[in-house]
């Protein structure tokens, strides 16, 4: 069981990593498309006809809901300890956390609530940074204090209330899976009407064709990048700085080992082992290493104050109305927080 060895990372900028990937049966696979784009096709300056198989956003999003309990209504159980918000309905039932929502802590269910509980503490923790340049290193701390995921994968806090809606932190841990040297298979059918075949097809009657492309491919690569320089530099020490390159592991591991159930035609597998491509020879941690080292280094974390006290914050979600000054500056998303 490989453990884990923060030693050798502490003159590294980046841990860049990559796995081979592969279809669980067959050849065929489906990847994400767009409305008005379809599948994101490309090809590269030697003429190798590329895929994007799954965005920079939604690999985010699946390493976050890596660490998520559905049973349980809580992080896994390695996990447990790490500070994150709760947020509760009227009748006092889980509504969702800010592990789970699109934004995390800058969701309107958490900031856009007549419990201002959230939105008081920043106010009052960030109020540095509302004149001036943004103390990144405070932000960063208070995101560790509340919300640990927005350390790793960004936070856009856009409330002109908040530091004038300047509150951003970048992605620290990203990936995106692409295939090589593609084609697609284009497939068909038809929904059957057994009552009505020649039904109106706008109203939901009638045989109605439909078309889909999918694709094979020479290989299916999914890659990661742990931008350790950028971590550094938010001045955090030594506890947490290892905290968060376990955890951001322990994401990529997970993904790989369960979540990669990306649509229901494209289930794919790792093929083989992850290789760490930056620096060289250093070996990934276990997903088992990983397991075991976490919950000790969350208790160190906690054991000198880096979290809130208890680490989930309840706030309860009841929708109000934005003042002016509290208004959110959706014109202005941010890809490092886009779901």
């Amino acid at each position: 069981m490989t453990q884990l060895n923060f030693a050798a990372l502490a003159d590294e900028s980046r841990v860049l990593m990559q796995a081979e990937l592969r279809p669980l049966q067959g050849e065929r696979f489906q990847p994400t498309g767009f409305p008005d784009l379809g599948a994101a096709r490309y090809v590269l300056a030697d003429g190798t006809d590329m895929l994007a198989v799954e965005s920079a956003q939604s690999v985010a999003n699946r390493m976050e809901a890596a660490c998520w309990d559905e049973e349980a209504h809580d992080l896994r159980a390695c996990l447990r300890g790490l500070p994150y918000i709760k947020v509760l309905d009227s009748t006092s039932g889980l509504l969702t956390t800010s592990v789970l929502e699109a934004h995390r802590i800058n969701s309107p269910y958490i900031l856009e609530s007549t419990d201002t509980t959230m939105l008081d503490r920043l106010q009052q923790e960030t109020a540095g940074s509302n004149n001036g340049i943004v103390d990144v290193a405070l932000l960063a701390k208070v995101m560790l204090k509340y919300d640990v995921n927005a350390l790793l994968h960004g936070v856009f806090i856009a409330k002109s209330a908040l530091a004038g809606g300047r509150l951003r932190l970048t992605r620290a841990l990203s990936g995106f899976v692409e295939a090589r040297n593609i084609r697609p298979v284009e497939l068909g059918g038809v929904k059957n009407d057994r009552v009505n075949p020649s039904g109106d097809a706008k109203k939901g009657f009638g045989n109605v064709p439909y078309h889909r492309t999918e694709f094979v491919a020479e290989t299916i690569t999914a890659y990661f990048n742990l931008d350790l320089a950028l971590l550094k530099g938010y001045g955090l020490d030594a506890e947490a700085r290892n905290l968060l390159i376990a955890l951001a592991f322990y994401k990529v591991q997970r993904f790989l080992d369960r979540g990669l159930r990306l649509r229901s035609a494209c289930d794919l597998e790792i093929k083989g082992p992850i290789t760490v491509t930056r620096p060289a020879g250093y070996e990934l941690p276990s997903l088992a290493a990983l397991e075991s080292a976490l919950p000790g280094l969350i208790q160190a974390c906690a054991a000198k104050g880096h979290f809130a006290s208890p680490a989930i914050t309840t706030v309860s979600f009841s929708p109000r109305k934005a003042t002016p000054a509290e208004t959110r500056k959706t014109d202005e998303a941010d890809d490092d927080d886009e779901r």
